[in-house]
């Protein structure tokens, strides 16, 4: 049987691989809201690319969060209400600009222990680095990333990565 897939549908797959973790109602924000009946449309649409195994999906949560098929998490993973918590940060920033060069958990030093921020993007032509916590920190816990973030800072690593401006000298991202 062979099938072709729409842009729409190459978005969505790239869209939930991207995140990791994503809710049929953030899908039907972002790719279903101009039709005229957006929920059943989005369940047509998603059903087809799990039933085509492009996707994968758990409904533990509801309304059920498709996975990328390769996903790495438990279908009863607390890691998914972590990613849909970074999704929800992405969906309030496109409220006002759509953020670009998105990258969810960003690991710009390349090794292990460095600072592994939840979310990178172009904001209105800054950078941001932006972690998200859903449970309480201590304050010592605090301070150790802030201080993985000094040590970046002052390593001079970050002038060259790939989203640096060419024209102007190198930014180091704003960390919310």
């Amino acid at each position: 049987m062979s099938f072709r897939l729409s842009q729409r549908d190459k978005d969505i797959i790239g869209f939930i691989n991207q995140f990791r973790a994503v809710d049929r109602d953030s899908l039907i924000d972002l790719f279903f809201n101009q039709l005229k009946s957006p929920v059943n449309a989005c369940d047509s649409v998603m059903v087809r690319l799990y039933r085509l195994g492009l996707i994968e999906r758990t409904q533990q949560y509801s309304p059920t969060v498709y996975l990328p098929v390769d996903a790495k998490i438990k279908k009863n993973s607390q890691k998914i209400l972590h990613f849909l918590s970074i999704l929800d940060v992405y969906k309030q920033m496109c409220t006002y600009s759509t953020p670009k060069q998105v990258i969810v958990e960003d690991k710009p030093t390349g090794r292990k222990g460095g600072i592994e921020p939840d979310l990178f993007c172009i904001f209105k032509g800054s950078p941001f680095w932006i972690e998200i916590q859903r449970n309480q920190y201590s304050e010592q816990k605090i301070q150790e990333k802030i201080n993985l973030y000094e040590e970046f800072f002052f390593s001079d690593e970050w002038k060259a990565l790939h989203w640096q401006p060419e024209e102007r000298a190198p930014i180091f991202p704003s960390v919310i």
